[in-house]
């Protein structure tokens, strides 16, 4: 079954595109066309402060939006990032904006992101929003890495556990309720009710695309058999978790980098479109999950990388240990961290993008198939290694 076109198609860009990264691995087709030298100029004239358009020099391969750097009269580049008004408009854009702009007012390497002479940092045109970004610094060492993909060294792993840490405490004092519901965001709302479908229920009908992707489908049964036993060992550690705005989707590739040698720091942390009120155990089981397993592997191939858990973990625990409730929650989450994004996942790739093939991916493959590895040799064994690991930071109580 070939991948259906998305909801509403815009004229192609004259580029070559090049491949994006899917479900599965790399595709040729594009979910959303690229952004055109003529589109990305309009954009510019709401900015106008920063300069002519000269060029667009690299276009992102990432699923879910379009987005390119482009190089200006001023010299200076900029990245200019477009979604569909469907996956987020401009109050969606704006909740994101404001926790980065929190996170900088802490000292955080994040980008800068541009307003118009009124203020707003997102912009519409048509069926699509707009926003644009100060170039970053840093090297982009994993800008080929797709997601669940690992570290290129050990240290990598450490120093990105080390920001994330500082991420979290930076965090600490941001107060910004959670997100609206929207699509393809990290979400934490049902994983943290003890009635676990009572909770996804009431997440599940507050979204009628997903409702429509899911007709078909007793999700009902097929959580309770795969998901809520993980989620029942899960629940007695629930009151441990403190609320706390995170980034969603910790992974090498949302990172810029002193140099590409091992023993590199982070210069810049990248792409806050999934952050969303959560935990801190949820996004450091979001960062081994993302990291560490190699999930688009061949299932007899599929190397975990337990060297680089090991050191993500003691690079975030040198900063801000974890309780020792802290830590029997984060090896109880590990195996169902993406259950809510999965499904968001069907509905974008059922509802928007109209391909009940990629839909039916994320449902099996992804929604279960990640929960079920986690009962299989591999899985067990990555979880009893967690269980056992020896802990060199450990949080006073």
């Amino acid at each position: 079954m070939s991948k259906a076109k998305p909801l509403l198609p815009i004229a192609s860009s004259a580029e070559v595109a090049p491949l994006q990264f899917g479900v599965d691995g790399e595709q040729a087709e594009r979910d959303w066309p690229l952004i055109t030298r003529e589109e990305a100029q309009a954009v510019f004239d709401r900015f106008p402060s920063i300069g002519a358009l000269t060029g667009l020099t690299w276009h992102s391969p990432r699923p879910f939006s379009a987005a390119v750097l482009i190089s200006t009269s001023s010299g200076e580049t900029l990245f200019m990032k477009r979604h569909h008004a469907s996956i987020r408009d401009v109050q969606g854009l704006a909740e994101e904006h404001a926790f980065i702009a929190h996170l900088a007012s802490h000292g955080l390497p994040v980008v800068e992101v541009l307003a118009t002479p009124e203020g707003e940092t997102a912009v519409t045109r048509g069926e699509w929003t707009y926003e644009v970004h100060s170039a970053a610094d840093g090297l982009d060492v994993y800008r080929r890495a797709m997601s669940w993909t690992p570290f290129a060294d050990t240290s990598h792993a450490f120093a990105a556990g080390h920001m994330l840490a500082r991420l979290h405490v930076a965090a600490r004092d941001y107060a910004a309720p959670a997100r609206h519901i929207r699509p393809l965001l990290s979400s934490f709302r049902a994983l943290n009710e003890t009635d676990l479908i009572g909770a996804l229920d009431r997440w599940i009908s507050a979204q009628p695309l997903l409702v429509s992707a899911l007709e078909e489908r007793d999700w009902r049964s097929d959580v309770t058999r795969v998901i809520l036993p993980w989620h029942a060992r899960l629940a007695p550690f629930l009151p441990a978790l403190r609320p706390l705005w995170t980034h969603g989707d910790w992974h090498a590739s949302n990172l810029l980098w002193t140099g590409d040698t091992p023993g590199a720091q982070v210069s810049t942390i990248l792409d806050f479109g999934l952050s969303d009120r959560t935990c801190a155990v949820y996004d450091l089981a979001v960062a081994i999950e993302r990291n560490a397993i190699e999930w688009l592997s061949a299932q007899d191939a599929r190397r975990v990388h337990l060297d680089h858990i090991d050191a993500l973990l003691n690079g975030y625990e040198s900063l801000t240990p974890l309780s020792d409730d802290e830590y029997a929650a984060l090896v109880a989450l590990l195996p169902i961290v993406h259950t809510e994004f999965a499904l968001s996942e069907v509905a974008y790739f059922h509802a928007t993008l109209r391909s009940r093939q990629t839909a039916d991916v994320a449902y099996d493959g992804y929604l279960l198939g990640h929960a079920r590895w986690f009962s299989e040799p591999a899985g067990k064994a990555l979880l009893d290694h967690l269980e056992k690991r020896k802990r060199a930071f450990r949080a006073s109580v």
